[in-house]
């Protein structure tokens, strides 16, 4: 019972390393995808909140709205007011001390609603600047404006408001607060905007197309080679195994970088063709079906290399004995591989066409390395846009928000895939006891 008990906290202290990596790189990002996705966190709103700010923007956003228009025009207005705040900051300017005094003396508590009644007063002081310019400057450190203005707490926005719009109600306030606040705020306009934006559709399809025609393309290539490979001899085949895994092992970049100068002007296939008399331009951005091809045969390459490392070792796994079986009894290789080799193959064909798609509705490295999308946005999918969305824009806004919805909706997406999957295959059956004991 003690050797149990010591076996059993030796496990659990094997996999807390495994488990501490699992939450910090899988679990953790998960989590942050799916909060941000409700949020409409930008590189403008931050991600650590915001002030609250009337701008000529929020002016205009507010016409938009229901809010009184007289209210609308006061937010606008301009006011001047002789009090602690002011003279406190009059103070620091370069006012001349004995017409600070004198305004402090004679004009202090009161409020002017336009500059010109403000200088009127100012101009009947003994100690007023000769100069009208001086005279102008000596009005800034009174104006009180909420334009532009920051305030940190929404409650002293509130106040500073109700000085400005005394007749404006709770509910005024509050919109005129919403509207302003310049940090990030929780929505579900992000999955609204989607629904509704008039490139979602295409994005769709795309990603339906790019996905289909690679993982046919990584699944059914990938098994070719893998079971071609298994009837060579052993020395021909392990160099052809080793010639199919470059495009895997190959660094991403140097990959993109190979096929540009492959399918590019002056490349390859442009000096080819054009020996031959074809036409030569460039076939990875030059138009829209050479465009896609290149995009599915980058990705293809990688996948296929990759499932033919698996089916070769699933292959690898079946009895010897059932071949030679079947070849006594008269089977050719088309035989063998329908009826011997196939069957016993689901599991590892269920686990790359369940990984690939998978690999494939994230991925946009290569897409975004070679055709960036285009022509124009016809190889745009939904993951290359969700990384434009969020990280590498041309505006210079970051929409982490949207993005994070974008790759959000992707993981739902998976899911389900990933659950259809296992019932085509009938996982629980691949899973369940054998029914013959060896």
């Amino acid at each position: 019972m003690n050797m149990t008990n010591r076996a059993s906290g030796l496990g659990l202290l094997l996999m807390t390393p495994a488990a501490l990596l699992l939450a910090a790189f899988f679990l953790l990002p998960a989590t942050l995808t799916g909060i941000f996705a409700f949020t409409n966190m930008s590189t403008s709103t931050g991600i650590s909140g915001g002030a609250y700010v009337v701008t000529e923007t929020v002016l205009r956003k507010l016409e938009a709205t229901d809010l009184d228009a007289k209210l609308r025009a006061g937010l606008g207005e301009k006011s001047y007011a002789v009090n602690t705040e002011t003279l406190a900051a009059a103070k620091t300017t370069d006012i001349e001390p004995g017409f600070l005094a004198e305004i402090e003396d004679r004009l202090s508590g009161r409020t002017y609603s336009a500059s010109s009644a403000f200088e009127d007063d100012l101009k009947s002081l003994p100690s007023r600047p000769r100069r009208i310019r001086d005279l102008k400057l000596a009005t800034e450190p009174f104006e009180r404006s909420v334009i532009n203005t920051r305030y940190s707490d929404r409650g002293q926005f509130e106040a500073a408001l109700q000085s400005f719009l005394p007749n404006a109600t709770r509910t005024d306030l509050g919109a005129i607060a919403t509207a302003s606040y310049t940090g990030w705020t929780w929505t579900t306009d992000n999955f609204i905007d989607l629904l509704t934006r008039a490139d979602t559709l295409k994005l769709v399809a795309n990603t339906v197309f790019y996905v289909c025609a690679t993982l046919a393309f990584n699944v059914f290539v990938g098994l070719f080679l893998a079971i071609a490979v298994f009837y060579l001899p052993q020395r021909t085949g392990g160099f052809f195994n080793v010639l199919w895994l470059l495009p895997r092992i190959t660094p991403v970049v140097l990959y993109a970088i190979m096929w540009k100068w492959f399918t590019w002007e002056n490349g390859f296939l442009y000096v080819a063709a054009k020996d031959l008399g074809l036409p030569a331009f460039n076939y990875m951005k030059g138009s829209v079906p050479t465009a896609w091809a290149t995009v599915i045969l980058v990705n293809g390459f990688v996948g296929a290399s990759f499932g033919m490392i698996l089916f070769s070792g699933a292959l690898r796994a079946i009895p010897i004995q059932q071949l030679w079986s079947s070849e006594v009894d008269g089977a050719n290789r088309w035989q063998q591989v329908t009826r011997i080799i196939l069957p016993q193959m689901r599991w590892p064909i269920l686990f790359v066409t369940s990984y690939q798609t998978l690999s494939l509705l994230s991925s946009y490295e290569l897409i975004w390395l070679t055709t960036n999308g285009g022509p124009g946005s016809t190889t745009t999918v939904w993951s290359l846009e969700a990384f434009h969305t969020a990280l590498n824009n041309y505006t210079g806004n970051l929409q982490y928000g949207l993005g994070a919805a974008m790759a959000l909706i992707l993981v739902i997406v998976g899911l389900v895939l990933s659950i259809l999957y296992l019932r085509l295959f009938r996982f629980n059956e691949l899973v369940s006891k054998p029914k013959i004991e060896f």
